[in-house]
């Protein structure tokens, strides 16, 4: 097949580890026959510096024509006034409501070389194999701000067809996973929370083979350091997700580790690994690419429908997490280049024996 991608390198390791993807997926392409082409396009502080736009003209337009988007990361501290007019996360959002992309999946499965650097005991993560559809584009995030000198105002807003298209996209899934969805919600307080909860109810009804389950934030936030393993498909408004996902992403013992993809709407899947920028270790071959490889498989799965080419990256990413040297951040001493040479062997090696 023919696929146009747009790759969003971003800033601080965002250009190495968005490398490190683009590589795997050429590697795919020649393997399997496929033509990618890809296009390097700015966000985030990088777009600020050279266009004073964290999304300017140029990558939206890409952007709206291209079949997926694989990005690095965005932000550091030398755009973190909070007081400034225009910040690198800016783009992120404004790229999210272009596209329309609604879904945010976030799958979390602990491989058991990494299992021990997690931060809680082995019998709390043994069997830790879930995923967070965390809804994108409404919510506090998106809603109506006021500031003056004396107050401010953050509107949280959410329509029936904004959670009810989110929710079953989440009971979809687990229809192929453990079928069961678990609902986050704030419920004994916020009216948004109320509107979530009796939408999700309704649309269980639809799904009679999938349990769902309800819990409140707080108390999600303390079950998922206690036992996480009880979870298949958790879906969850946007706020709550983006403080959840990064809660449940330590469960992996890395940061670096764990992939995401921004799906649903009508424009292109956005693919990125749920780290931040690491300005502090910009350039110097020491970030984790695992997370942007696993990403690239994602795209793969659901943007190209290639998911026998999805599963070999995959595979070889098990395979390197299992034998490999791996980046400081999982113990090893291995560089980001030296972790992405292992996968594409790997890749190789799977691929022949597929």
């Amino acid at each position: 097949m023919r696929a146009s991608i747009v790759v969003l390198p971003g800033d601080g390791i965002g250009p190495e580890v968005a490398s490190a993807g683009v590589a795997v997926l050429r590697q795919v392409a020649e393997r399997f026959g496929h033509e990618f082409t890809f296009a390097e396009h700015a966000i985030g502080g990088d777009a600020i510096d050279r266009f004073g736009d964290p999304l300017p003209v140029q990558t939206r337009e890409a952007l709206l024509a291209a079949d997926a988007i694989l990005l690095g990361a965005v932000g550091g501290p030398k755009w973190s006034d909070p007081n400034a007019t225009v910040r690198p996360e800016q783009g992120l959002l404004a790229m999210r409501k272009l596209l329309g992309v609604f879904a945010n999946v976030r799958p979390l499965k602990l491989h058991p070389r990494t299992a021990a650097l997690s931060p809680l005991k082995p019998e709390r993560t043994k069997g830790v194999d879930l995923v967070f559809i965390r809804e994108l584009t409404g919510g506090i995030y998106f809603g109506a701000k006021t500031r003056s000198e004396t107050d401010a105002t953050d509107e949280c807003r959410y329509t029936v067809e904004e959670i009810e298209r989110v929710v079953r996209h989440a009971f979809e899934l687990a229809r192929t996973r453990k079928k069961k969805v678990t609902s986050v919600d704030k419920a004994n307080v916020l009216e948004t929370s109320r509107l979530w909860r009796s939408v999700a109810t309704r649309v269980a009804a639809d799904y009679p083979d999938v349990e769902l389950e309800h819990q409140l934030v707080d108390s999600m936030a303390m079950h998922l350091l206690t036992r996480p393993a009880d979870y298949d498909v958790i879906v969850t408004e946007n706020m709550f997700g983006d403080i959840l996902t990064d809660e449940a992403s330590v469960l992996a013992g890395s940061l670096g580790l764990s992939p995401s993809a921004s799906i649903g709407g009508p424009g292109a899947g956005v693919y990125e690994p749920i780290h931040g920028s690491a300005p502090d270790i910009a350039g110097q071959s020491l970030a984790n690419p695992l997370g942007t490889i696993l990403s690239a498989a994602m795209l793969l799965r659901h943007s190209l429908g290639l998911p026998d080419e999805a599963a070999v990256v995959e595979a070889a990413v098990d395979h390197v997490l299992e034998h490999g040297n791996l980046t400081r951040d999982l113990g090893g001493n291995a560089t980001t280049h030296a972790v992405t040479r292992a996968v594409l062997d790997a890749c190789n090696a799977k691929a022949e024996a597929a």
